[in-house]
């Protein structure tokens, strides 16, 4: 994949301000903070949250490349914003970015590129699932992959709302079955990851 210097800077950011959104939410807002297990939050939301957006929207720019579309990520700085102030109350709207593409792209094409999103985050979601039960975690690392599992999912299924700007517009312009089988399969997720 190639890259330009700003959106090397815009990925690096959305992917730490949106980490740090979550962190300031799971960790009760500023008194959570102040604390030196905020740290340890962090971390722990770096690698579910952050990653979750950041392979969520890598793989749209994947596939919009491999069929030899322009496509470069661009931060929305003021949702970034908006996610880190409404996590102080206990709320995230998350909305860091989009991958913008340019070329000739066909009904089927859009929505292949709309569905690597969800798919990326529906993987990660079963991966911390296998893991969850491979490993028998517990305590902290229970909560991690607990984590990893819900928000993923959770990208996934919220990602497929069928309206724009969402990807799941786009998915069942292309394809109804296809937007339908990966739809149940985030819900699916999401509600199994409440119940593990």
């Amino acid at each position: 994949m190639k890259f330009s210097g700003k959106e090397k800077k815009d990925l690096f950011f959305a992917g730490l301000m949106i980490s740090l959104a979550f962190a300031i939410l799971l960790s009760g807002g500023l008194g959570g903070m102040l604390s030196f297990s905020f740290y340890i939050v962090f971390v722990i939301a770096f690698f579910t949250a952050g990653i979750g957006f950041l392979f969520h929207e890598l793989m749209h720019k994947y596939v919009a490349q491999s069929y030899g579309l322009f496509a470069e990520f661009k931060a929305y700085y003021k949702m970034l914003w908006l996610a880190i102030l409404l996590s102080f109350f206990g709320f995230i709207i998350a909305a860091p970015g989009a991958v913008y593409i340019r070329g000739n792209i066909t009904k089927e094409k859009n929505g292949k590129i709309s569905l690597a999103g969800p798919v990326t985050n529906i993987v990660l979601g079963v991966l911390f699932l296998i893991l969850l039960f491979a490993l028998r975690a517990e305590g902290i690392f229970k909560a991690f992959l607990g984590f990893g599992l819900t928000i993923n999912s959770l990208l996934a299924a919220f990602n497929m709302i069928p309206a724009v700007p969402f990807d799941g517009s786009k998915v069942i312009a292309w394809n109804k079955k296809v937007y339908y089988i990966t739809l149940i399969l985030a819900i699916g997720l999401f509600i199994f990851s409440w119940l593990v």
